[in-house]
C-alpha cells in the first residue's frame, strides 16, 4: 500500500492546490508515481460528465498515472462556501467511506498520494468530522504544512504546527506560499518563520508565477520528499 501525505493550510486561499501541484510535479520528476487527492471540494461547476472542481482537476491533471475523477474529488458539492454549508444546501451527506474508497484506489495506482484539505487544519468537514478524523480515517499519520506569507502568517502557522503535533500526527514540515503581492518585507517575514517553526521548511514558491513557470520550477525542486 502506498504511502501518503495529508497537505493543509494556514488558512483557506493559502495556495494549497498550487503547492500540492508543484509536489506533484517535483516527486514525478523523481520518477515516483505520485497522485493528488481533494476528498471534499465545494465550488464546482455542472459540465458533460458531471460536477467538476477547478482544484481537483489540477491535481488529476498534476497526477501520474492520472486517475479517474471520480477518484480524485469523491465528494463535489456546487457551493463556493464552507462544506458544512454547501453539502446541506446540496442535500449531500459527506460519508468518509466514500472517501476512503476513492483513496484506496489512488493507492493501488501509485506510490505517494497527496490528499488536499479544506481551508485550514481546524476547519471542520462536517458536524461530526474534522480533517484529523479524517486523516485518521484515511491512515496518514504525515501532514505537510502550506503557510501563506502575508500579515499574521507567523501567528497561524505556529498555531497550526501546534495543533497538528497535538493531534498527534507527524508534521514532516512547511512550505511557504507567496499570496500577498503587497506584503511588505517578504523576505525577513520568510526568515523569521523559520526561526519561529520547530519543523522544517521543504520549499518556497516562487512569487507569483504562471502555470508553466510553476511546473519548470517543481522540477528542479530540491524538496526531497
Amino acid at each position: 500500500m502506498s504511502a501518503a501525505w495529508y497537505v493543509t493550510g494556514t488558512d483557506t486561499g493559502v495556495g494549497k492546490t498550487v503547492a500540492t501541484v508543484a509536489m506533484l510535479h517535483a516527486l514525478r520528476a523523481q520518477g515516483r508515481r505520485a497522485v493528488g487527492m481533494k476528498p471534499v471540494a465545494s465550488g464546482c461547476v455542472r459540465l458533460a460528465d458531471g460536477w467538476r472542481n477547478e482544484d481537483a482537476l489540477q491535481l488529476q491533471a498534476a497526477s501520474a498515472p492520472m486517475p479517474e475523477y471520480a477518484q480524485v474529488n469523491p465528494i463535489a458539492l456546487p457551493d463556493a462556501t464552507a462544506p458544512q454549508i454547501a453539502a446541506a444546501r446540496a442535500g449531500v451527506l459527506v460519508a468518509s467511506d466514500a472517501v476512503l474508497g476513492a483513496f484506496r484506489a489512488l493507492q493501488a495506482q501509485s506510490d505517494l498520494v497527496l490528499v488536499e484539505g479544506v481551508g485550514g487544519w481546524m476547519a471542520p468537514i462536517t458536524d461530526a468530522l474534522d480533517q484529523a478524523e479524517l486523516a485518521r480515517v484515511l491512515g496518514i499519520e504525515d501532514v505537510i504544512l502550506i503557510v501563506g506569507l502575508r500579515l499574521g502568517c507567523i501567528n497561524h502557522a505556529r498555531l497550526s504546527e501546534r495543533a497538528i503535533r497535538g493531534d498527534g500526527f507527524r508534521l514532516r514540515g512547511w512550505v511557504a506560499s507567496p499570496v500577498d503581492p503587497a506584503l511588505e518585507h517578504a523576505e525577513e517575514y520568510f526568515h523569521l518563520l523559520r526561526d519561529a517553526m520547530q519543523s522544517p521548511c521543504l520549499g518556497r514558491l516562487p512569487a507569483f508565477a504562471d502555470a508553466g513557470e510553476r511546473q519548470a520550477w517543481a522540477a528542479n525542486w530540491w524538496f526531497a520528499g
